[in-house]
């Protein structure tokens, strides 16, 4: 019997995998950056939070935007830290500030140099944050009800352009955002170009038949004109679920 246990032992041993051959499968390093911008923003009319992305790799809107109706949205990219995005919206919920969610996110982090986070909490107070590992150019900034951040842009203009795309279109929430992304596009966008995009934004109540909060969630995996197609995704998601009045 003794003998029968140890075999079992030594059997369960072989074929349990340790941790080190686990985090051997997901090292920092094999896992590409989302070289892409962004743009988080709270519509104090409509109480819409939202976030806009385009990156030059497949499928963004899986990674990057995270919104909660009434709490905040947050985009989290480079060597995205996709926990952040429900830790981040958990604090906000408790009550802390954009810039206090992304301090304690970024503190607890061992990979911060490589982050790159931006959030707006449900009153419009919005906080950017860029490790100084991430791929140049990289950067944000912050502005009334908005943050705007990217990385591997072919300059800080594209971040401006965002800025003054959303500052200066108008309309819902989902055409300013889309709009900002054309504008850091049209000023060079990424240094590697394009290929997905997304639009995510929350509103209480408004999602499909009234169930969730989920009213315009929008993605382009694969196009070589992701924004452009986004666009017109979003059109036709307007004819089928029109604006509130």
């Amino acid at each position: 019997m003794r003998n029968c246990l140890l075999l079992c032992c030594c059997l369960i041993a072989l074929c349990s995998p340790t941790v080190t051959s686990v985090a051997a499968q997901s090292p920092l390093e094999n896992v590409p950056p989302v070289a892409t911008y962004s743009i988080v923003a709270f519509d104090p009319q409509t109480q819409e939070l939202g976030v806009a992305v385009q990156s030059k790799i497949p499928a963004v809107g899986a990674i990057v935007p995270w919104v909660r109706a009434g709490v905040g949205a947050i985009a989290t990219q480079s060597f995205s830290n996709t926990q952040y995005g429900p830790d981040g919206l958990s604090l906000l919920a408790e009550g802390k500030t954009a810039a206090e969610a992304i301090e304690i996110l970024t503190n607890g982090d061992s990979g911060r140099g490589r982050r790159q986070i931006g959030i707006v909490d449900a009153t419009g107070n919005a906080a950017t944050f860029t490790g100084e590992g991430c791929m140049a150019w990289a950067g944000g900034k912050t502005g009334r009800h908005y943050a705007v951040q990217g990385n591997i842009l072919v300059s800080e203009e594209v971040v401006d352009a965002i800025a003054a795309g959303f500052e200066q279109s108008q309309g819902e929430l989902a055409t300013r955002l889309i709009d900002a992304l054309q504008a850091g596009q049209a000023a060079g966008g990424e240094k590697r170009g394009m290929q997905s995009a997304a639009l995510y934004i929350a509103r209480e109540g408004w999602g499909y038949a009234g169930l969730n909060d989920r009213y315009r969630d929008i993605r382009v995996d694969d196009h070589a004109d992701p924004i452009t197609e986004l666009r017109r995704v979003y059109q036709l998601h307007k004819q089928l679920f029109p604006t509130p009045q």
